[in-house]
């Protein structure tokens, strides 16, 4: 729809999105997740994201956050983008911008994040707050948000200097306190990192979402998605993802025979295709005139990951001119988003 790059990402949250997919695995080891990152990336999705949830879900062990899971196999990658969930309700956001941007250097600006809210009660007592309604979840994630964003600004990009002469490692007039006052929180700084490679975190959140650069968008069917994402761009977003449920003919086996082995898949709103891999290019390629890109939510990662990489991506170059991220480029160069200036930086210079 645009001179913009059609993304597609890949989510890689514990075995696939159908529940059966984990329950009848075994745990995910990190030698699983780095072997599907690498061949997520070898494939040439744009990018993967990992999951995460506040506490365990149901019988599930404790395990590293979406985060740490990102950092452990930034080093093990060169051009896919990282993009974990990070949550905001009960999170100190100094932390989180901390942590997010630490992501950024060892991934050498190939990170993300998806602003997540979630405020259940059982999540509230575990971390001995009160629980928050839906419009304070939003407003948490925009104050939070924004925090992070001036924290991320709060050194000048030529903050070091290095300087061996005078014993300097910072030009102390380079950083800059933030002074932000959020309705539950306020943060001084400035951070304690550098500012990212890629100035700011490309963030991902769900569409009406203040401060975030891609706006997640779900329907049950094209015109659905197209309906939210006209809204969400009207709302002020750059970029407009949406949510496909995956699950493909594959190793001689079609997907309705691998749906009926599987058992049930409760429906949740997500637009959801079931078929062989020309169907899903048709679909992906009629969602191109709404939207900048999707994020796929395979039934079977082992099944699914490599025939979305064998049969779909290589077509995708052709209908909608995806192409794959390179090495060496940041997450923003490979969405086409230009790296933002320091703000603190542009209000000296017109001072």
């Amino acid at each position: 729809m645009s001179d913009t790059p059609f993304a597609v990402a890949l989510e890689l949250d514990a075995h696939g999105a159908h529940p059966a997919a984990s329950s009848a695995s075994a745990a995910l080891s990190p030698r699983v997740l780095a072997s599907r990152v690498a061949s997520a990336e070898r494939l040439g999705f744009t990018a993967v994201t990992f999951d995460d949830s506040p506490l365990p879900v149901g019988d599930a062990v404790a395990r590293l956050d979406a985060v740490q899971r990102a950092a452990f196999v930034a080093p093990l990658t060169s051009a896919i983008g990282l993009v974990p969930v990070a949550h905001v309700a009960y999170s100190e956001p100094f932390h989180v911008a901390t942590q997010l941007a630490s992501l950024d250097w060892t991934s050498n600006g190939r990170a993300g994040w998806i602003a997540a809210a979630s405020g259940s009660a059982r999540e509230a007592a575990a971390y001995g707050r009160e629980a928050l309604t839906d419009a304070e979840l939003d407003r948490e994630r925009a104050d939070v948000i924004e925090a992070a964003r001036r924290l991320w600004d709060s050194w000048e990009d030529d903050a070091v200097i290095q300087d061996v002469a005078t014993g300097r490692y910072l030009d102390a007039d380079r950083l800059h306190y933030v002074d932000f006052e959020g309705e539950s929180f306020s943060v001084k700084g400035p951070l304690i990192t550098p500012r990212p490679p890629q100035g700011q975190l490309v963030v991902v959140a769900p569409a009406g979402t203040a401060g975030a650069d891609v706006a997640l968008v779900t329907g049950a069917d094209p015109a659905e998605i197209s309906d939210a994402a006209a809204r969400a761009r009207a709302a002020g977003a750059s970029l407009v993802w949406a949510e496909v449920e995956v699950v493909l003919d594959a190793r001689g086996v079609s997907a309705a025979r691998r749906l009926s082995v599987l058992g049930s898949w409760p429906e949740v709103g997500r637009l959801r295709y079931a078929g062989e891999a020309g169907g899903l290019v048709a679909l992906l390629a009629e969602l191109a005139a709404s939207v900048d890109g999707v994020r796929l939510r395979a039934a079977e990662l082992d099944v699914d990951l490599e025939e979305v990489g064998r049969a779909v991506l290589p077509a995708l170059r052709k209908r909608v001119g995806f192409r794959s991220p390179r090495a060496g480029e940041t997450l923003r160069d490979a969405l086409g988003l230009d790296r933002p200036v320091n703000r603190y930086a542009a209000v000296k210079e017109f001072a």
